[in-house]
Formats: structure tokens, sequence, C-alpha cells
């Protein structure tokens, strides 16, 4: 009996163990499909995303030996014959002219005329065998005497690694001199930190729009019976149901110059020349306001749901102005709903592309649109990466802020 009663707790302890070891593999089970789903459309994309933001294999791949030649030139004096004989050596060794088409190109980012200099000594080789490296140079000279000067060796050399900081730095405005050194690009040349920051600036201003216009409306939302306010909840769903191409299309036709709205101002005589509203600022803002206002709402919707309307009365009942109760007593309340909604509304501005191209002027191209042009026209993936990075970048850093923040008022609460 007392053996029995010994070994008992043993297996009840152990089939414990068994049960929750079970249920935890059931519920890994259950996620894992999802892990992978995420692991496959997000965390690999934005890795490989991240890789060829610094990734810089064209030229490492097809001149190696005219890079390995390089690394002992000084760059200030000219190349020596040897760096001639292996770039000739190197473009015949390429085997598709695809190949030379990639360098072409990653030089010409470099350097203006670098394509036509690369392709028109490629489709020159191969020479004569036997050749000495000053033959070879003279050769080259005769085929585009380009080759003399020192800024297309400068480029070779400098994207000799396979890895390179120079499209992340471009992306800021940055870049490395001839010896290495990181400097601001030429005032001349200098855009991406110009267009980053009007970026920041239409998405900060698209969100406080939302929030104005979001929050009395989430409030009215809030005081009304379940049944008005899922009706009402619907005309705000409505924008989720229609492709943001459509909306756009549908505000071009409201605010040109012969659109509804300035007929409509016309007609009342409120302005005597259509007013302009169209590929310009005021139509990106009025648009992306128009298409990100729901998210502003919900958020803020979801938290005053949560806010005891006895509150507001127990204020007022103590002999504060209703105004006063509502600022000092309901808003602060409601700051988690701004917060989250305002987050949303910016991070979502900052990568808006199809608004801004449709209803926007050249100065109003936000730096997505830039990315699509490094990937559709330019094909430089590596710099559309780069552009792609910061404004991940960016986005983390909100979010960080944001979570410090609540974390913040959770502890002082």
């Amino acid at each position: 009996m007392t053996v029995a009663m010994t070994t008992i707790p043993g297996n009840l302890a152990a089939q414990l163990r068994r049960s929750q070891r079970r249920k935890k593999a059931f519920a890994i089970s259950l996620t894992l499909p999802l892990l992978i789903f995420l692991l496959a459309t997000f965390i690999v994309p934005i890795g490989a995303l991240l890789i060829r933001a610094i990734e810089n294999p064209e030229v490492a791949s097809t001149l190696a030996q005219t890079v390995k030649v390089l690394d002992k030139w000084d760059r200030t004096s000219n190349p020596p014959d040897e760096a001639y004989a292996a770039l000739a050596n190197d473009f015949t060794n390429i085997a598709e002219q695809s190949d030379a088409g990639g360098l072409a190109r990653r030089l010409n980012s470099e350097i203006s005329g670098a394509r036509s200099l690369v392709m028109g000594t490629f489709r020159a080789l191969p020479f004569e065998a036997g050749m000495t490296p000053a033959q070879v140079k003279a050769h080259m000279l005769e085929v585009d005497p380009r080759w003399s000067e020192l800024g297309y060796w400068r480029a070779i050399a400098k994207n000799g690694s396979r890895w390179t900081p120079d499209y992340l730095l471009a992306s800021v405005d940055l870049k490395r001199d001839i010896q290495g050194n990181i400097v601001n690009v030429d005032p001349e040349s200098a855009a991406f930190f110009k267009i980053l920051m009007r970026t920041f600036s239409v998405s900060a201003v698209v969100t406080f729009f939302c929030l104005l216009l979001g929050y009395p409306l989430a409030y009215w939302l809030s005081t009304l019976t379940p049944r008005q306010a899922n009706i009402l909840m619907i005309l705000v769903l409505v924008p989720f149901w229609t492709s943001v191409l459509v909306r756009s299309a549908a505000w071009i036709v409201l605010l040109q110059t012969n659109g509804v709205i300035n007929r409509f101002f016309l007609d009342l005589g409120l302005i005597n020349e259509p007013l302009p509203l169209l590929f310009n600022r005021v139509g990106v803002i009025i648009a992306m306001v128009h298409i990100l206002l729901p998210f502003m709402i919900l958020p803020l919707y979801s938290v005053m749901k949560s806010v005891p309307p006895t509150y507001l009365r127990a204020a007022v009942s103590l002999g504060s102005s209703p105004l006063a109760a509502f600022f000092r007593v309901y808003m602060p309340q409601t700051f988690p709903g701004m917060g989250a909604g305002g987050l949303l509304v910016f991070i979502l501005s900052i990568g808006y592309y199809v608004t801004p191209a449709l209803l926007g002027g050249p100065d109003d191209q936000m730096l997505s649109y830039y990315i699509a042009q490094y990937t559709n026209v330019t094909v430089n993936w590596g710099m559309a990466c780069a552009l792609g990075a910061v404004l991940l970048s960016a986005t983390l850093v909100l979010y960080a802020v944001y979570r410090r923040t609540v974390k913040s008022e959770l502890s002082l609460g």
C-alpha cells in the first residue's frame, strides 16, 4: 500500500507534463502556418531588401582582375598599363551582353558617359592575342580616348567591393570621395533629403487633418446607440470597399478646373475664377485625408467607446464647465486612440505612391515615387532598396517612439 501511494503522484506528474507538451505542440502546429507565411512574405523580402541596399555585385563579379590591379592604385596618378590589360581580359570573359549592360548601368550611375564607354569597348573586343599591356592600353585608347580620364577608373576602383554603403549614403545626400571619406554631395545634386523632408511634412499635415476631422466624428459616433453607430460606421468604411486608384481618379474629376467643386463655388459667386486644386499639394492632401480618414476614426472610436460617459457628468456636477471637463477629463483618456490612429495614418502616408503621382505636381512627389522610378525606369535596384530601407527605418523609429510614449504614460498612470 505504501509503494502504491508513493508511485501515483509521480505518474500523475509525468502525465501532466506530457499533457502540457501535447498542448504546446498543438498550439505551435496551429500558429506554424502563419509563421511560415509571415516568414515567406514579410521577413524574407525585407531581409532581401536590406541586403540589396548594400550589395554591389556588378563591378566585383565582372571586373575581378581589374579590381585586383587597382587595389594598389593611388587614384590620383594614371592607372598602370596592367590595369588596361586586366580590363580587356575581364571584358573578354563577360559571357552575356546583359552582364555588360548591368556593369554599364552601375558605372553610369557613378559617372555620366560610362554606359556608352563600357558598351562600346565591349563590342570592340576581343583584341589580338599576345599583346603587351602597353599595346592593349594604346588599342583601348584608340577604341575610346575617354579611357585616359581618371574618373572612369576611379569609379571602377571605388566599386570594387561586393558590399558598399554608397546607396544608403546617397539616399541621405552623402557620398564617398576618391579617398573613401564620407562627404556631402554637391548642392545641385542634393535631392533625397529634401524629398524625405517633403514626405514627412505631407504625412504630418495629412495626419493633422485626419485627427482634426476624425476626432469629433468618432466622438459623435461613440455617443449614439449601437444600432445608429453601426449604420453610420458603414459610411465610414465605404472607402475600404473602393480601390485607391478609383478614389484618386474620382478626386481628379472633382478638383479639376471645370470640376464639380470649382463649378459649385463659381455658381455661388464665392470665386471669380477656378481655384488651382489639382496637380499641386492641395489636391494631394485633400485626397489623402479622404482615403486615410477611416484609419484615424476606427482607433479613436474603439477607445472612446471604452470611456464611461459618467466621468463627464461627474466632472460637471463637481463644478467644472462642460468644455473644461471635456478637455481635462475626457480627452486625456482618448490619447491612446489618438496616438494609435496618428501613428497608423502617418506610417501609411509616408509610403503613399498612387495618389501623389496622380494628383500632385513634380514638387509634390514623395519618396515612394522615386522608389518606383528606380525600380521600373532606371532599373537601379540598389538605390530603390536603399530608399525603401530609409522608409522602413523611419517606420520602426516612429513605432519605437510610440511604444516608449505609451509605456511612459501607463507608468505615470
